[in-house]
């Protein structure tokens, strides 16, 4: 986290994984209580998890900046989002890859954040699903249809040359896993050449 931070990002996601919602098991709040004392960096808790509503308090109360949740992953996503905000956090929502931008209509005024999964969610190092464009570009039009500030981010293959693509389809954050920690060269040649690729917040 400190030679990310140093290489100039300007946010850390934290991937909670609960082998339910998606095959895998990763971190739990302790991850986000363990990182909050290190950094000022904003900490984002991407839920991958079913149902959200039973961890959202706690991630809040762990020092997470921003809440992800999933629109496939509640029947109740006003009340989620409501539940997020409530608690004085960013209130963000993602969508798989299969899911239609159109099924956001109704709470768009709500997000702060809109996370569009460029690969399946639960594993690293996939390959950006190239259909999902049209999906970015789609969230970013119905956001400036409707004059609202809210931050298109994208997750899933971004490297430097998919990094151009997200952003040229109007998401302004990137989220990298595989392409960043795996850089036999190192995490901060790898960071500096994304943000040179993308020209977006990194």
């Amino acid at each position: 986290m400190k030679i990310v931070e140093e290489a100039g990002v300007d946010r850390i996601q934290v991937d909670v994984m609960d082998g339910r919602f998606v095959p895998n098991i990763t971190f739990g709040t302790i991850a986000v209580r363990s990182l909050r004392p290190l950094t000022r960096l904003t900490l984002e808790a991407h839920l991958m998890v079913t149902p959200p509503e039973d961890f959202i308090e706690a991630f809040s109360e762990a020092g997470a900046d921003t809440i992800i949740v999933h629109q496939e992953s509640t029947p109740h996503l006003h009340r989620v989002l409501e539940q997020i905000r409530s608690l004085g956090k960013k209130a963000a929502v993602a969508l798989n890859p299969s899911t239609p931008a159109s099924t956001l209509s109704e709470v768009l005024d709500m997000v702060q954040l809109i996370l569009v999964m460029t690969v399946n969610p639960g594993f690293g190092g996939q390959k950006f699903i190239r259909a999902t464009l049209p999906k970015i570009r789609q969230v970013r039009n119905a956001l400036d249809e409707r004059g609202l500030e809210c931050e298109v981010e994208v997750d899933g293959g971004i490297n430097e040359q998919t990094i151009g693509w997200a952003a040229g389809a109007g998401a302004d954050v990137m989220v990298a896993g595989s392409s960043v920690y795996d850089a036999p060269d190192g995490v901060g040649p790898a960071i500096a050449r994304l943000i040179a690729s993308g020209h977006v917040k990194n």
